[in-house]
């Protein structure tokens, strides 16, 4: 601006007085922007607390390991994942549908569900949950510390201090589980007919906890890495293991086949990960060894116990059912089964933003920037919340319909649908608590410290989850126990939220549970109106049709007009992405 009147024409003296003006004023902004720095000087301490500091006092050039991650990554990830895990999902399905149409919903079948317990838990406690809230953290920290400047590489430290030592327990864990195999079927179901083939499969199961064990741990390295395709895929090849097992095999061995199978896709899935982890590991070539002293720090005995305990206590759910399912008339464990892998699919696909998000937490804890990981945890809830509550309602309204078309062949009659469709019903009301619980846990643990709180929390629905399931189980039967395991998990979940403060990310509980009646209150009139449009017609497939695009429109819409964080921004993304589509052909 002061350059300006120079230029002008000397005849024109009356512009030359603002000049003087213009100067001061040109200038007035910046002594205002000058106390700027200090502003971000005093921010910078007020998050230290929350982890031991990764970075140095001077920092070097960022790196590939500072890029920051930008909601295009977070979107392509997430589709990875997404699509990947659909398709294994669907190859889980199969899997089911494999299993019932060869072995039924009878005696057989309960044996090996009584088995399939060791992959259910090894899976929640070493790749699901359970480690990966101890070792993504652990890896976030140290590459961070590697992208600062650390001496030697931190990353190869963590994985020399830990890799051997748990894979050495793995090997024990599934060694003690074929020692004392009768001991655990015989408390796992006591009523069942036939123990010993129940033993047979939980023996030959067994091995998958080695298998599982290193695949978790590939997972929690490489998605702290933000590699998401191997780990997205372990389900693909897992599932592909057990089905060409039951169909190669079944002939043979019967419904053991399916245990061989387990132990087949835990190699797998350790097969698919290995390549890229790998690559990873040694992309980085160390200019000294270093102690690892502090990485040891990142991953201590206190938060291994912590993080497997509320694993632990979690997945004891499934074992309190099928305790309580074992005493009622055959095929009660199988109905339980089959309801609850349909069921859980929406909550799968809810979690699956989480999966990606939850390093992206951990490294800005890492970073020591408290704000990035709060507002990340507020989105992801709204998200979660929004797609969960969609698909429970969907499987609310259209239940039979949806067992009917997966099931209902060979030796999997009309009867095992209603029961099974029933009993999915009731499990579905415990979603959005099983949402939530998977959502919240993760903020406790994101930043490498253990907290006892998620297991006291955990341990508080376990409880609730045995007396309603004891209370229930001789009037209501499976359903009474689909009932329990719902009541326990909200109360886990409710106590998750109401515990949110300075031992985990300090999200706004007020507004969460604002933000969370808004697609709940949706969901309910969504439910109502698509089971009474799926009633309506005679056949599965055009009443599923129906029923779920009833609910669809109607959440959608509601959810819309309520102004829920978890719709809108999709919405308006979609509107966005379709006017590009368009703009882009009429041009």
């Amino acid at each position: 601006m002061s350059s300006a009147p120079s230029t002008r024409p000397p005849s024109r003296t009356s512009a030359a007085p603002p000049a003087p003006d213009a100067s001061p004023r040109s200038r007035a902004p910046r002594p205002s922007r000058t106390p700027r720095p200090p502003r971000t000087a005093k921010r910078a301490p007020a998050p230290a607390p929350a982890l031991p500091s990764a970075r140095p006092a001077a920092p070097p050039e960022a790196g590939p390991d500072l890029a920051p991650v930008s909601r295009g990554f977070l979107a392509k990830a997430t589709l990875v994942t997404a699509v990947l895990s659909v398709a294994g999902a669907v190859l889980g399905l199969a899997r089911d549908q494999a299993l019932a149409r060869l072995f039924g919903a009878g005696s057989e079948t309960d044996a090996f569900l009584v088995a399939w317990t060791i992959p259910e838990f090894a899976s929640t406690l070493l790749i699901e949950d359970g480690l990966a809230f101890a070792l993504v953290p652990a890896f976030s920290l140290a590459l961070a510390r590697r992208a600062h400047g650390a001496p030697g590489d931190p990353v190869r430290s963590l994985v020399a201090s830990t890799l051997p030592r748990l894979s050495l327990a793995f090997v024990a864990v599934s060694a003690l589980i074929v020692a004392t195999a009768p001991h655990l079927v015989e408390a796992l179901a006591p009523g069942l007919p036939d123990p010993a083939l129940a033993v047979d499969c939980t023996r030959l199961a067994a091995v998958c906890v080695l298998g599982f064990g290193l695949a978790g741990y590939f997972s929690a390295a490489l998605r702290a890495h933000r590699r998401f395709l191997a780990p997205a895929a372990i389900y693909v090849a897992y599932n592909t293991g057990i089905i060409t097992a039951m169909f190669v095999l079944g002939g043979q061995w019967g419904v053991r086949s399916a245990a061989i199978g387990v132990a087949i896709g835990g190699g797998l899935m350790v097969l698919v990960q290995l390549p890229s982890f790998v690559r990873q590991l040694f992309r980085r070539q160390a200019a000294q060894p270093e102690s690892g002293a502090n990485n040891d720090r990142a991953v201590t005995a206190a938060l291994v116990a912590t993080v497997l305990l509320f694993a632990l206590c979690r997945q004891s759910q499934t074992l309190i059912e099928r305790f309580l399912a074992s005493t009622l008339d055959a095929g009660a464990i199988s109905h339980l089964n089959y309801a609850q892998k349909v069921a859980q699919i929406p909550m799968t696909l809810s979690m699956m933003l989480c999966t990606v998000t939850f390093p992206v937490v951990a490294r800005a804890l890492a970073d020591g920037d408290i704000e990035r990981a709060r507002s990340r945890v507020e989105r992801d809830l709204a998200l979660a919340t929004c797609m969960v509550l969609l698909g429970a309602a969907t499987v609310i309204a259209c239940a039979p319909q949806i067992i009917e078309l997966l099931f209902q062949r060979g030796a999997f009659t009309a009867r095992d649908t209603a029961a099974t469709a029933d009993v999915m019903r009731v499990y579905a009301l415990g979603l959005l608590g099983q949402t939530l619980t998977g959502v919240l846990v993760r903020s406790y643990f994101s930043a490498a410290r253990p907290s006892w709180y998620p297991v006291v929390a955990m341990a508080a629905g376990i409880v609730v989850t045995s007396w309603i399931g004891a209370w229930t189980v001789g009037p209501w039967g499976v359903c009474g126990i689909a009932a329990a395991n719902a009541a326990g998990i909200t109360v886990t979940a409710a106590l998750l939220l109401a515990g949110m403060g300075p031992g985990s990310v300090p999200i706004r509980k007020r507004g969460a549970l604002r933000e969370l009646s808004r697609p709940l209150r949706a969901a309910v009139v969504a439910t109502i109106a698509g089971t009474f449009v799926a009633g309506q017609v005679p056949s599965a497939l055009p009443g599923l049709a129906a029923g779920g695009a009833t609910v669809a429109a109607v959440f959608v819409l509601l959810a819309w007009a309520l102004d829920a964080q978890g719709v809108v921004p999709a919405l308006r993304s979609l509107r966005s992405v379709t006017r590009r589509l368009t703009h882009g052909r009429c041009r």
